[in-house]
């Protein structure tokens, strides 16, 4: 009987234990900076985030109609992108600035459950804190949508939520933009791009078996995030871009056409049409930072 009662004791302790450290990490409104939301600013994050590729409706054209939808079949299971229009009850338009700011660069939901990292927070959270408040302004003046949100289709024990925080605690960056060595200003623009709101490396960079980025192998390649197929090394190695321009970068970012006169497909053509938004600027030096990095061969 001793013994039962002390191992109950344990498995409370141990409980205790797993559900402290697991605890959402979240802001405070007070940590917000004193900002009046550009929405024309925000316009341009959501075309450089992508967000239409995930959270549009797959029955619409529309670009700007986000009821979601958009299932990603994973070695985890299956993830739903959820509705992110402005509809107040079914998406996100009756969210506060610090609950979007929170979802965005804390993976939480407003009710204060981890969200899973199929939502590139972990990138997300590299960026400026204006830029996530703007994109924000700019998705409350998007259509509503009152398409309800589905549920994931996750096996256990990734349907335990809550064990996302241990997850965090090793994957989840600091918050705020990573400086470079470089000291160019294109090229700590294009850093700032690619590894924030256009969240690159998310499929560019293999993962280990926890669904955690490798950054040694940043950019190298790595599977498919479904599993099939091979999204392609992007560092200056022979087994990359080595032979690419940065002007050649650029284009393919902008028409999708590669220097050897292929096409780009599958996901990259959504990744195309969102880049092709961007100044040219802004797609230079995306171009300026991949040619800066550190050559790797192929993550196979």
């Amino acid at each position: 009987m001793r013994l039962i009662v002390v191992l109950l004791a344990l498995i409370a302790f141990g409980g205790g234990v797993f559900w402290v450290l697991t605890a959402p990490d979240t802001l405070t409104a007070e940590a917000l900076p004193e900002h009046e939301p550009d929405v024309d600013n925000g316009r341009y994050m959501f075309f450089a985030g992508g967000c239409a590729s995930c959270h549009a409706a797959e029955d619409q054209d529309d670009p700007l109609v986000l009821g979601g939808g958009h299932r990603l079949e994973t070695p985890f299971g299956t993830f739903v992108a959820p509705n992110i229009s402005s509809d107040p009850d079914q998406g996100i338009g009756g969210w506060s600035m610090i609950a979007f700011v929170n979802a965005m660069v804390r993976g939480v939901s407003p009710n204060g459950a981890h969200y899973y990292p199929a939502f590139p927070y972990t990138s997300y959270a590299r960026m400026r804190l204006e830029d996530v408040m703007d994109l924000k302004a700019f998705l409350d003046t998007v259509p509503t949508d009152a398409t309800p949100s589905e549920p994931h289709e996750l096996s256990f024990p990734y349907s335990v939520r809550r064990g996302l925080g241990l997850w965090k605690m090793r994957y989840l960056p600091e918050l705020g933009p990573v400086l470079v060595e470089n000291d160019a200003p294109e090229v700590a623009r294009g850093r700032y791009l690619a590894d924030g709101p256009s969240h690159c490396a998310e499929c560019h960079t293999p993962r280990d078996v926890f669904g955690g980025l490798r950054p040694g192998l940043a950019y190298a390649g790595a599977v498919a995030a479904e599993g099939e197929g091979w999204v392609p090394n992007i560092t200056p190695h022979p087994d990359g871009i080595e032979d690419w321009s940065t002007g050649d970068i650029a284009f393919a970012l902008e028409t999708g056409f590669t220097p050897d006169f292929d096409v780009l497909g599958s996901t990259m053509a959504a990744v195309v049409r969102n880049m092709a938004e961007l100044t040219p600027e802004d797609r230079e030096a995306i171009a300026a930072y991949l040619a800066a990095l550190p050559p790797l061969p192929d993550a196979r």
